[in-house]
């Protein structure tokens, strides 16, 4: 063979490994992921830090629980690994919605999910909710304390 040959093959294989390596590395998912937005300047209570592998592997729980379309329907033929969006992206208010005044005008459902605190919370305490009334138990936390632990 010649060392034409010889290179190319050896510039193909190098190639291929480091594709195989980026490809591998996109698809991975943290077993733990700490609840940081940089679109937050201060957070007032600690960061949660949530079980990607436990929710997905013990209790079973589909991507598309937390993933969702634009409508807010599941985003169920998602797989381990896939790339999605970060919460923020659509959910663009980095706090939760003002809070009611006598005067002021009544937010909607859809306008309070604009909010990223706001919709973070109702996806996780209603899903901790239903996961509770099916397991009869208090198991799945849904008070502040217990998913924002105090600070140290």
């Amino acid at each position: 063979m010649s060392k034409k040959y010889l290179l190319i093959i050896a510039v193909v294989g190098f190639a291929s490994m480091f594709l195989a390596t980026a490809i591998y590395a996109g698809t991975t998912v943290a077993d733990v992921v700490t609840m940081e937005n940089k679109a937050y300047t201060k957070h007032k209570k600690s960061l949660v830090t949530f079980t990607h592998k436990k929710h997905a592997e013990e209790y079973k729980a589909g991507c598309g629980e937390c993933h969702h379309d634009a409508e807010g329907k599941p985003l169920s033929d998602l797989k381990m690994g896939d790339e999605v969006q970060n919460c923020i992206a659509c959910h663009t208010k980095a706090s939760r919605p003002p809070r009611a005044k006598k005067d002021a005008p009544k937010l909607s459902t859809k306008e309070k999910m604009e909010y990223h605190a706001y919709a973070i919370h109702v996806n996780c305490k209603d899903c901790h909710k239903k996961a509770n009334k099916v397991s009869g138990t208090k198991a799945a936390p849904t008070s502040c304390a217990k998913c924002h632990p105090k600070k140290k």
